[in-house]
C-alpha cells in the first residue's frame, strides 16, 4: 500500500509524482486494495496541482489574469501528463502482447483489456475536478481531441496499442470462430469480450460523448465476413461434390441456424443482417441454378418436406423463387391435364363427377403442397391458379367444345342437387358444393354454367326435385358471392315465383269452391312462371289438349284472366305431367298408376275407346310432330304398356299400337315419365347455341332509340310503348319524340353479359332534347334486354334480337307470363266405362 504522505501543493512536480504513483497503484495492483486516506489524499493533490498558485508568477500578464488562468495553465499540464503515463504504460502492454499468439493473445488482450477499463473508472473518478472544470471549458470551446478521462483511456487504447494488434486479435477470432463452425468447443465469451472492446472504442469525432461502430464494422465485422465467405465457398463446392441435392439443402439450413445462434451468443446484433446476406449469397445464391434444377424432380415425387426446404431457402434470396413458381405452374398444368386425359375416352357419354372429382384431385394434391410447402405464397397460390384455369379449360374433353367443363360442372351440381336414393348428408353435401365453387373459379365460360345451370334448377323446381331448399339457397348464395347480383338475380326470381304459384294455387282453390259447379275428377296444381327469368321456351309442336283436361285447363284461365288482366298464359304442355290409374290390367288386386307426361297421358287417353290404333290416328288425334310423339311411343312399347306390330319395328306410318292387358310390373306406381336421350342432346345444342346467340357481342352498334310515350300507360293496355332501335340511318323509324317532349316512362338498357354492366337511362320526367329529340348510346348489340318502368313497377321483356343486314329489332313492353302446370296427389276417380282416369293434373 502506498505509504507517501500528500506534497506541498505548491510543488508541482512532486505533486505530479505523487499522482503518477496513485495511478500505477490503482493500474498495475488494483486487486491489492488502496486505503481510503492514500485514496482522497490523490483526488486532493488533483486538486491541488489545478488549483496551484506558482503559475501566476510566470509573468505580469498572468499576474493579471489572477488564479483561474493559472489553474487553466496547470490543468492542461496534468492533462498532458497523465496522456504521456497513458502512452509509456500501453507501450508496455504493446511489446508484452508480442510474445503471445491465438488463442493466448486473446487472453491477454481481454485480461489487459478488463483491467484497463476499470482502472480507468476509477482514475476518472478521481480526476473529476479535472473533468468539471478544465476539460469542460476545452470542450466548451469546442477544442478538438480534448477528452473526459475515462474516454482518454480508450482513445489512447486505440491509438497505443488496439492500431498494432488489433489484426493479430481479430486472426484469433477467426479461427476460434473456425474451430467452432468445424464442431469444435470453444469459449464463447471470449469472442464476445473481444467483440464489446471494439465496440467501446468507437467515438463519433464530431461529438466525444458520443459512440459509434465505426471501429468495430472496420476491424471486426469487415474480416469476419470476409472470413465467412471464403470458409463457406469451399466447404458448399466440396460438399455439393460429394453429396445430394437434398443433403446439400440440410446442410444449408443448418449453417443458417448456426450463424443466425453465433449473433445471439457472442457477435453483435448489427453484423445479423450483413452476416446472413452473406451466407445466403454463399450457400443459396451460388448454388440457386443447382437447386432449381431439382426442383423438378422433388415435384415428380411429391416430397413436400424436401420442397418446403427448397422454398425456405430460395425464398432468401432476390428473385429467388421466379424460376420456381414457373415450374410449378407448368407441372400442375402437365398433372391436370394428364388427369384428364386417363378419364376423357368415355366421349360423350363422360360422366360428370367423374369429371368434376378428376379436377379436384388434382387441384386439392398441389393446393395443399401449396399451403405446407410453400406457406401459401401469394406468386404460387397465383401459379396454381394460371395451371388450374388452363387445364380445366383446354383440355381434351373440352376440345370437342370448349364450353364442355362449364356444361359438364353445372350437369354435376344437378345431380348433388337432385333428389335420389343417393342423396348426400347436409353437411357433406355442402363440402361438395363448396368444391364445385372451387372448379367454377377457374371456369371461364362463366355465361354457359349460368345458361346450363339455370336450366337445370328449372327443371328442379317444376318437378319438385330439389334434395333440398338449404341447398339450393346456398349455390346460389356462393354463385353471387363469385359473380355478384346481376347472375343470379334471376335464379333468385325463380324461387320467388314458385312461392307466388304456391300462393297461387291457393287462392284458385278458394276461387273454385265459390263457383257452383266445381266438381272435378282431376286433382290440379300449376306453377305460373315469369317469362324473363325462366329458361323454358314453349314447346314447338302443335298439341290437342285431352278433353278430360280441357275444364280444368278452362277454369284456371279464366280464373287467371280475372286476377290478372294484360297478361298472357304460355302453357308449357312439354313439362307437364299427370298420373293415370290403369283399370285395365288383369291378375292385379290393386291397379297401377301410371306417372305420364301430358303428352304421354294424351296418347294412352285415346285407348279408352279402342285396344288397337294406328300411328296414323294417334298422329291426328293428338295432334303432336313425329319428334314428340315418336319418344312417348318407343317408351311405352319398351315398358310394354303397348305392343307394336309388326313386331320390333319403330314408331311410324303403317304401324298399329295395342293395349297390352297382361302388363306386369314390380310397382304399383310406375314411372313412365323419362326423358329421351335424343331429346336431352337437342335441349344441350339449343343451350349451345343460345350462348353462341349472347355472345355476338363483337361489334358494337350505335343504338338511336325513342320513346313514343305520351302520359303515363297502366298494365292493362297490351302495348305499353314501342321501343325502336337501328343503325345509322337504317331501321323503323316509328314512334320518334319531338324535340321538347317529356319522358313519362323509365327506359332502361343493359347487357346480360356480367362483363358490360353499362347502364344507360331517360329517367321519369326528363325533357328529351335535340332537333331530333333522339339519344344514341353505343352498346353492345346483342345479348340485351329491355326494362320498362312505369308507375313504379317493372315489366321485363326477354332479350331481343336483330334480323337482317339492318340489324335492327323492336320490342313491345309487355308483361308475359308463362303457365306451367303439373299433375300431383293421388285422387279417386269414376272406373265406369274407363280403361284409365286422369286422377291429378
Amino acid at each position: 500500500m502506498m505509504t507517501m504522505s500528500t506534497p506541498n501543493r505548491e510543488d508541482l512536480q512532486a505533486t505530479w509524482s505523487y499522482l503518477e504513483q496513485g495511478v500505477e497503484k490503482i493500474m498495475r495492483d488494483l486487486n491489492s486494495g488502496m486505503d481510503m486516506n492514500t485514496y482522497m489524499g490523490v483526488y486532493t493533490a488533483v486538486h491541488n496541482f489545478c488549483t496551484s498558485q506558482r503559475a501566476v508568477s510566470a509573468s505580469p500578464a498572468l499576474q493579471q489574469a489572477g488564479v483561474h488562468r493559472g489553474a487553466h495553465l496547470l490543468g492542461e499540464d496534468l492533462y498532458n501528463n497523465l496522456i504521456g503515463y497513458l502512452t509509456r504504460h500501453l507501450s508496455g502492454l504493446k511489446q508484452e502482447s508480442q510474445k503471445h499468439a491465438d488463442e493466448t493473445l486473446l487472453q491477454f488482450y481481454i485480461k489487459e483489456w478488463d483491467r484497463y477499463t476499470t482502472a480507468a473508472k476509477f482514475i476518472n473518478h478521481l480526476f473529476r475536478y479535472l473533468n468539471r472544470h478544465w476539460v469542460k471549458r476545452e470542450m466548451d470551446e469546442g477544442k478538438k481531441n480534448i477528452y473526459d478521462v475515462y474516454t482518454l483511456h480508450l482513445v489512447r487504447w486505440k491509438v497505443d496499442l488496439f492500431d498494432d494488434v488489433q489484426k493479430h486479435v481479430m486472426d484469433g477470432v477467426l479461427k476460434l470462430v473456425e474451430k467452432q463452425r468445424n464442431g469444435e468447443t470453444i469459449e464463447t465469451a471470449m469472442v464476445k469480450s473481444i467483440v464489446d472492446s471494439f465496440v467501446s472504442l468507437g467515438l463519433d469525432e464530431n461529438d466525444s460523448t458520443k459512440s459509434t461502430l465505426d471501429v468495430y464494422r472496420k476491424f471486426f465485422e469487415f474480416p469476419f465476413l470476409e472470413a465467412t465467405t471464403a470458409y463457406y465457398q469451399i466447404e458448399s463446392k466440396q460438399f455439393v461434390a460429394e453429396n445430394s441435392v437434398v443433403e446439400y439443402m440440410k446442410k444449408a439450413e443448418v449453417r443458417l441456424a448456426e450463424e443466425q445462434n453465433r449473433v445471439q451468443m457472442y457477435l453483435h446484433p448489427d453484423i445479423s443482417a450483413p452476416l446472413m446476406k452473406t451466407c445466403e449469397r454463399v450457400l443459396i445464391q451460388e448454388h440457386a441454378a443447382l437447386l432449381r434444377e431439382e426442383f423438378q424432380v422433388l415435384l415428380d415425387n411429391d416430397r413436400q418436406s424436401d420442397l418446403q426446404r427448397m422454398y425456405n431457402l430460395l425464398s432468401r434470396i432476390p428473385d429467388g423463387l421466379d424460376p420456381l413458381r414457373t415450374k410449378f405452374e407448368a407441372h400442375v398444368r402437365r398433372a391436370g391435364l394428364s388427369a384428364v386425359d386417363k378419364i376423357a375416352d368415355g366421349g360423350e357419354s363422360l360422366e360428370p363427377k367423374i369429371y368434376v372429382d378428376a379436377l379436384l384431385e388434382v387441384h386439392t394434391q398441389y393446393q395443399n403442397l401449396v399451403n405446407t410447402a410453400f406457406k401459401g405464397e401469394a406468386e404460387f397460390v397465383r401459379s396454381l391458379d394460371n395451371a388450374c384455369r388452363e387445364f380445366v379449360n383446354r383440355n381434351k374433353v373440352c376440345k370437342s367444345a370448349s364450353t364442355k367443363s362449364p356444361e359438364l360442372l353445372a350437369k354435376y351440381a344437378d345431380s348433388l342437387l337432385r333428389k335420389s336414393a343417393k342423396s348426400a348428408e347436409e353437411a357433406d353435401l355442402e363440402s361438395k358444393l363448396t368444391a364445385i365453387m372451387t372448379v367454377f373459379k377457374y371456369v371461364e365460360d362463366k355465361d354457359v354454367f349460368q345458361k346450363f345451370y339455370s336450366k337445370m334448377l328449372a327443371k328442379r323446381l317444376v318437378n319438385f326435385l330439389s334434395a333440398s331448399d338449404d341447398a339450393e339457397t346456398s349455390m346460389i348464395g356462393k354463385l353471387k358471392e363469385a359473380c355478384g347480383f346481376e347472375y343470379t338475380n334471376k335464379l333468385q326470381r325463380m324461387f320467388q315465383d314458385m312461392q307466388i304459384s304456391k300462393d297461387l294455387n291457393d287462392s284458385y282453390q278458394i276461387w273454385l269452391k265459390s263457383k257452383p259447379d266445381n266438381g272435378t275428377a282431376v286433382d290440379f296444381s300449376c306453377q305460373v312462371l315469369g317469362t324473363s327469368f325462366w329458361p323454358l321456351n314453349p314447346p314447338n309442336t302443335p298439341f290437342n289438349i285431352p278433353e278430360v283436361i280441357v275444364q280444368t285447363y278452362s277454369r284456371f284461365v279464366d280464373f287467371y284472366n280475372e286476377k290478372h288482366t294484360g297478361r298472357k298464359l304460355t302453357w308449357l304442355w312439354h313439362l307437364c305431367k299427370g298420373d293415370l290409374k290403369a283399370n285395365y290390367c288383369k291378375n292385379t288386386k290393386v291397379p297401377y298408376t301410371f306417372q305420364v307426361s301430358t303428352y304421354q297421358m294424351a296418347i294412352l287417353l285415346l285407348f279408352n275407346d279402342q285396344l288397337t290404333i294406328s300411328y296414323e290416328a294417334i298422329e291426328n288425334t293428338v295432334g303432336l310432330n313425329k319428334d314428340f310423339l315418336d319418344p312417348s311411343l318407343v317408351v311405352f312399347v319398351k315398358a310394354k304398356v303397348l305392343t307394336i306390330s309388326p313386331s320390333n319395328a319403330k314408331p311410324g306410318p303403317g304401324t298399329t299400337f295395342t293395349l297390352n292387358t297382361d302388363f306386369r310390373s314390380k310397382k304399383i306406381r310406375v314411372n313412365l315419365n323419362m326423358a329421351v336421350r335424343a331429346e336431352q342432346k337437342q335441349e344441350i345444342e339449343e343451350t349451345h347455341k343460345t350462348i353462341e346467340e349472347d355472345r355476338k357481342l363483337l361489334m358494337q352498334v350505335s343504338f338511336d332509340f325513342s320513346v313514343g310515350c305520351r302520359g303515363f300507360v297502366s298494365h292493362s293496355d297490351a302495348t305499353v310503348c314501342d321501343c325502336t332501335y337501328h343503325e345509322g340511318t337504317q331501321g323503323h323509324e316509328a314512334c320518334r319524340p319531338r324535340a321538347g317532349d317529356n319522358c313519362t316512362n323509365t327506359v332502361t338498357i343493359y347487357s346480360q353479359n356480367p362483363r358490360h354492366q353499362e347502364v344507360h337511362r331517360h329517367s321519369v320526367g326528363e325533357r328529351i332534347s335535340g332537333a331530333s329529340g333522339r339519344r344514341t348510346f353505343r352498346l353492345p348489340c346483342l345479348g340485351m334486354r329491355i326494362i320498362h318502368r312505369s308507375n313504379g313497377e317493372f315489366d321485363e321483356v326477354s332479350r331481343y334480337f336483330f334480323s337482317g343486314d339492318n340489324c335492327y329489332g323492336s320490342v313491345q313492353c309487355v308483361k308475359f307470363s308463362r303457365c306451367h302446370f303439373s299433375f300431383r296427389r293421388a285422387g279417386v276417380a269414376d272406373e265406369k266405362g274407363c280403361l284409365m282416369d286422369v286422377i291429378t293434373a
